[in-house]
């Protein structure tokens, strides 16, 4: 019964001030709104940079030559398809290997010569880089051993050399060299130019690009694991096989994209400990906020307090009754909070790819509103303790 009489109080003197409550609990508003909107976005960031990675190829492992400057590196030091091969043989966790070789070409579209880059690829090749063909088909079996002059060539290179018409089946020529298209890919997520495969890129068997130069070195050499667990095993595995087929002296870089996932981890979780920052810097000030506007309330109802306890109201019930009051504020704006911290992503996934999810976390939910509740509390507590402690004579002669 105290308990619920100090609960009928506290609401009451918030009803009678209400613009008040309301300004006092606008900072515990954007507090709690933060948290959950740091929270969702950082999972967001997160999801989207895994899914980007994820695309190229999480179980990606690749290796190529470290060239000397100023030195031209030996045949023996060269990547070949018999490491390819031996990759694929010798590494249990390697479900399937590629290499390529790329050189400059020039293509010449109305008159004006354009850079390309001329890929010979491997089998595998597209099954390792996930490649997406917009039209037309991929190599078969029969373009490699026939040695057939076929190609694939890029989106944007194919808009730029045949406009709105259809590529497939129409020649290319780059230098001497005439190729026909039978298909147009593109990357499933975009590298902005920082692998193998440019804007303008022209992918070709790899036995035709060894007929062309006579020589069948490999720039990368490409290796899929059988999951992202295994793929520091296999960089290690790959590493001192490479080592093993070539001599001594010969130095090969075996990268995987865990690095880049471990960098991007890291950016987010320093971005999100910074916008937590933020966050309980608004909750820090609304709680001083509600300290405040409690002090004054004390003040302006010390003759309500002493009237309160003259007739029998315990401190106890006094203190209560302040507390509720800060729990309140701050509960009522700690809610407020989290249903904008829940709208805005819910908006916001309107306007998002089809395959970005903006995931709301329950944790953040739960965590906002006890923050902001417990703020409100300990910033309360001061102004209760000090209502509950005032003697009742002085408080009716208070004016």
């Amino acid at each position: 019964m105290q308990f619920r009489e100090s609960m009928t109080v506290a609401v009451d003197a918030l009803r009678s001030n209400k613009l008040r409550a309301i300004l006092t609990s606008i900072g515990v508003i954007i507090g709690s709104a933060s948290i959950v909107l740091v929270v969702t976005v950082a999972l967001t960031s997160q999801r989207y940079v895994i899914s980007q990675i994820e695309a190229i190829g999480s179980n990606l492992v690749w290796a190529e030559m470290v060239k000397t400057p100023d030195k031209v590196q030996p045949l023996s030091h060269r990547l070949t398809l018999q490491d390819v091969a031996a990759v694929k043989e010798t590494i249990p966790d390697v479900t399937m290997a590629a290499g390529f070789t790329d050189m400059p070409m020039t293509v010449v579209v109305q008159g004006v010569t354009r850079p390309v880059s001329l890929i010979g690829v491997t089998d595998g090749y597209q099954h390792i880089r996930r490649l997406v063909i917009l039209r037309g088909r991929y190599f078969d079996s029969a373009d490699a051993e026939t040695h057939g002059k076929v190609c694939l060539i890029t989106k944007k290179l194919a808009d730029g050399v045949y406009g709105v018409d259809n590529p497939i089946g129409r020649s290319i020529r780059m230098g001497e060299l005439t190729f026909t298209v039978i298909g147009v890919f593109r990357e499933r997520a975009a590298t902005y130019g920082l692998t193998e495969l440019q804007d303008e890129s022209v992918l070709i068997p790899f036995p035709l690009m060894k007929y062309y130069t006579g020589s069948e070195i490999l720039q990368q050499v490409l290796a899929q694991a059988t999951s992202p667990d295994e793929v520091e095993s296999v960089e290690r595995q790959m590493e001192r096989l490479l080592k093993s087929r070539h001599p001594a002296e010969a130095s090969y870089d075996v990268r995987t994209l865990t690095a880049i996932l471990s960098a991007a981890h890291t950016i987010s979780r320093a971005l999100t400990v910074l916008l937590l920052a933020v966050s309980a810097i608004a909750l820090l000030i609304s709680g001083i906020g509600i300290m405040n506007i409690m002090l004054v309330t004390v003040k302006e109802r010390t003759r309500e307090i002493g009237i309160r306890k003259a007739v029998g109201a315990a401190r106890q019930e006094i203190l209560w009754q302040f507390l509720i009051e800060a729990f309140l504020i701050s509960g009522g704006g700690a809610v407020i909070g989290i249903l904008l911290g829940i709208a805005i992503p819910v908006f916001v996934q309107q306007l998002l790819p089809g395959n970005l999810r903006v995931p709301i976390s329950p944790a953040s939910v739960i965590v906002a509103f006890l923050v902001s509740c417990s703020t409100g509390l300990f910033f309360g507590w001061l102004p209760a303790s000090q209502a509950a402690k005032l003697v009742p004579v002085e408080s009716l002669r208070y004016e």
